[in-house]
């Protein structure tokens, strides 16, 4: 899953509710100083602009018009992204608000949208009042109130996909206080991330799904409080939206100069090779690339030569999200982490990257790649501390692994890998596997044979080095390509043996690592936790992670997270890099400033004059 990124005045709606409120706060938490209000949300530290008017990375002069429009990949069937079924809508964001908004300068800092107000102890978090702002309202004019958030959130904890239901799963439960006012209490004694969580979580109107089945599939159409309506469906093939004039959070802080075009469209391709036909020929307008190959060649077109088309790099200072390869742990060979730890040895990134790459790459050392996270030589001593009681728990290769100043196996990128491929021979024959007529048997005499699960097109070719290399080993492997709707299902279900995934990773990792990494979300249908992880040392670790008490204990926790996956071989990093490539038609503009954790693209706009000339050149093609 080529992740991509996503996802401030003091009013109250009422002076006597609030001071019955704050007392009631105040008793229950025991600490007169600890609660505060604040128009923000911030984890282990101050927020930067809250005193803003308008976003440093946004032209709050940018003209509203034209269109953006882009590719996705697939199909699509639900308008519903929060149900888990089906295959989503992209750009369905834009039809709601949530209740913050997420800085993308800061990591862990969010700003007031629906919510004008929080009320939360950060250092003893049990529970968090969001104050909505009175003037919030869905696109049908009616506002957005208490008992829709109650709604939202209750029917994400019982009718939504169990991933999700296992990410909201420390929130106990939602009250209404008053007409704007919601209580959100969690199951744990201090969880200062769930705030962030639920402030990002879109909001529903309860009203318009007394009528509708929340866990159904469907394209009707759902009431929201976003920038965008839609505007028009072509089932399975594109969904444009255009801008809500009327929308009433156009001048809100973190929404000054965002939010430009007039229409956002999304044309979907089942090939990526077709899509970039059609980028080519004008039917969509913003191409983000993700072939190194076709950043360096492919784009010595007439348009570019013409100067109609322009490329763009944006370098972001996010963790780089993990491409891997996925071993799934609850099938053999696999369950062996033997088995797991010798097949490392037979990619070859070192070739892969100057033969297919063009050098554009780098290897993937670590979960939180590109950032403070990434565990780094060997543990120091605070790392040391923490992960000592645990040591004598882990299996000695993963005990061994976790104290080591870790690095992946490195080729001689001559394309035979002779070295590593010897090593993982001999990691194999003292595993007690054997070797017999060119096949590699398991402890039983069996045969090992794998398969490789995929849906993209195009991509055998960066697989093949390594199934090569793999069948030198004696391993029969096959690939099996399914279409997007049935890889979907298998891997809801976990009915593969490899595959490739890609797993985005934030600068504030918190309860999403549960769902990604824990044991009960191994056998959990529509979960993340692909592996199969099942390590209890990792579940301590992740809850450590959740209930960090500082940004400090946070980075030291996640780093020893990270040396626990590498050190398990649960999944083969393989490649990526810490920018994003874009090409588009040379129409758009982007603010001086630029944020350092998204490309902003909300905060683009169009050129007027520079659309008609691309229009004038796609009309004399």
């Amino acid at each position: 899953m080529q992740v991509q990124s996503i996802l401030p005045s003091l009013s109250f709606a009422g002076a006597k509710y609030w001071g019955f409120a704050w007392g009631l706060s105040l008793l229950t938490q025991g600490l007169w100083a600890a609660v505060q209000t604040s128009p923000y949300i911030a984890v282990h530290g101050q927020p930067k602009y809250a005193g803003f008017s308008v976003m440093p990375y946004a032209n709050a002069q940018a003209p509203k018009g034209g269109y953006l429009s882009t590719a996705s990949n697939g199909t699509f069937d639900n308008l519903n992204s929060m149900n888990g079924k089906g295959s989503s809508t992209d750009g369905v964001e834009y039809l709601f608000d949530s209740l913050m908004s997420s800085s993308l300068d800061e990591p862990g800092v969010m700003y007031p949208l629906l919510a004008e107000k929080v009320t939360y102890d950060p250092k003893r978090t049990r529970y968090v009042i969001f104050h909505l702002n009175p003037k919030a309202r869905f696109s049908d004019g009616s506002a957005v109130t208490a008992e829709d958030v109650k709604f939202s959130f209750d029917s994400y904890q019982t009718k939504a996909n169990p991933g999700l239901q296992m990410y909201l799963s420390d929130l106990d439960k939602t009250e209404v206080l008053s007409t704007y006012a919601v209580k959100m209490r969690f199951k744990s004694a201090n969880n200062a991330e769930m705030p962030l969580i639920l402030a990002k979580m879109p909001i529903y109107s309860k009203k318009d799904w007394q009528k509708k089945d929340f866990t159904r599939v469907s394209l009707q159409p759902i009431l929201g409080s976003g920038p965008y309506l839609i505007d028009r469906i072509d089932a399975g093939r594109s969904i444009s939206y255009k801008r809500n004039p009327d929308y009433w959070g156009k001048d809100l802080p973190v929404n000054k100069g965002r939010y430009n075009f007039d229409r956002l469209k999304y044309v979907y391709y089942r090939n990526p090779d077709i899509a970039f036909e059609g980028f080519k020929s004008g039917q969509y307008t913003l191409h983000e690339e993700f072939s190194p190959r076709a950043w360096v060649t492919a784009y010595r077109f007439p348009a570019v030569h013409a100067g109609m088309v322009v490329k763009y790099s944006f370098k972001h200072q996010n963790p780089i999200p993990t491409q891997s390869f996925v071993l799934n742990s609850r099938r053999a060979p696999f369950q062996d982490i033997r088995f797991r730890q010798a097949i490392t040895y037979a990619y070859d990134f070192e070739w892969q990257n100057k033969a297919l790459f063009y050098g554009q790459q780098r290897r993937l050392q670590s979960y939180f790649a590109n950032s403070e996270l990434e565990a780094k030589g060997r543990p120091g001593p605070a790392e040391r501390a923490i992960l000592k009681p645990y040591l004598a728990r882990l299996h000695p290769i993963q005990r061994q692994g976790v104290l080591q100043d870790w690095k992946y196996p490195v080729s001689d990128a001559s394309g035979f890998n002779r070295n590593n491929l010897l090593t993982a021979r001999q990691l194999l024959i003292k595993a007690g596997y054997t070797f017999k007529n060119g096949h590699l048997l398991d402890t039983q005499g069996k045969p090992i044979r794998i398969e490789f699960l995929i849906h993209q097109d195009g991509v055998q070719r960066t697989l093949m080095p390594f199934i090569r290399n793999m069948k030198r080993l004696g391993i029969e492997v096959t690939i099996r390509h399914v279409d997007v709707p049935q890889y979907i299902e298998r891997m809801r279900s976990k009915d593969f043996d490899m595959t490739i995934n890609v797993m985005p990773q934030s600068l504030t990792p918190g309860s999403e690592q549960a769902q990604f990494w824990g044991s009960a979300s191994a056998d959990q249908p529509g979960n993340y936790n692909y592996a199969g992880i099942k390590n209890a040392v990792i579940d301590a670790m992740v809850q450590q992670l959740i209930h960090a008490p500082s940004r400090e204990q946070l980075v030291l926790r996640t780093r020893v997270l990270d040396r626990l996956l590498r050190a398990g071989y649960y999944q083969i990093p393989t490649y990526g890099k810490g920018e994003n490539w874009f090409a588009c038609w040379n129409m758009y503009h982007q603010p001086k400033v630029k944020p350092k954790l998204s490309s902003g693209i909300d905060y683009w706009w169009s050129d007027a004059g520079q659309a008609q000339k691309v229009a004038r050149y796609l009309r004399q093609k």
